[in-house]
């Protein structure tokens, strides 16, 4: 299980639960207080831990964590969301740039990757309740579409579409703000996406799951 977001340092995460249950916890959080953060918790004990990606700026906001196991390797990331202005907004595409060099470079000693976490975009119109209205927002500006295109050309599989391939309302993100989640106006912003040599057997998207303003998204892979 990918977390992001966290908000938390590892001494203020209570683990204990998920370890009665069997869990190994791995946390990666930003330097500052109360801010972003990911991680992983896992019943597979993994070959190696690797916190960030090579960047001084998102390492230190605890951005990516990868998780290496035998047969591959599982990455939990938080995009920058870009909402709070155009300074934030370079620095959002400034690490699509970065994350994706830097995740091209890894495929040619991992080739099989399986990449979880809140994108922050929605890649199509069919992944958002009103791509007319958010032709100019955050998250689906062309420039951002255009980014999760050339990441999906480059060898990577949006697990959930490739099951679910023209199905619109399936959404992962809802704003608090005018009972959108109840109306179903939402965003699809979280995704994992598998490279490689996995094969996809299922996927989906649990909106049922109400613990935030994200819900979760799964797949199961045949390793």
């Amino acid at each position: 299980m990918c977390f992001q977001e966290l908000k938390a340092l590892p001494e203020q995460i209570d683990a204990t639960e998920f370890e009665s249950l069997g869990y190994q916890c791995y946390w990666f959080s930003a330097q500052k207080k109360g801010y972003s953060g990911v991680g992983i918790i896992t019943r597979h004990a993994p070959v190696n831990v690797v916190n960030g990606c090579g960047h001084e700026l998102y390492d230190s906001e605890g951005r990516v964590m990868r998780l290496d196991y035998s047969w591959g390797s599982v990455i939990s990331a938080y995009f920058p969301s870009g909402t709070s202005g155009d300074e934030r907004q370079n620095v959002k595409m400034d690490f699509l740039n970065h994350f994706f060099d830097h995740i091209q470079d890894l495929r040619k000693s991992i080739p099989n990757l399986v990449v979880c976490g809140d994108y922050n975009i929605c890649h199509q119109a069919i992944d958002i309740h009103d791509p007319v209205s958010n032709k100019n927002s955050t998250g689906f500006l062309p420039e951002e579409r255009d980014w999760m295109s050339k990441w999906f050309d480059s060898g990577f599989t949006d697990s959930f579409r490739s099951l679910h391939e023209g199905e619109a309302h399936n959404y992962t993100w809802w704003s608090f703000r005018a009972n959108a989640r109840a109306n179903n106006k939402g965003w699809r912003i979280d995704y994992i996406s598998v490279s490689g040599d996995l094969n996809i057997a299922d996927a989906g998207i649990d909106p049922s799951a109400k613990h935030s303003d994200h819900c979760p998204s799964w797949v199961k892979l045949v390793v």
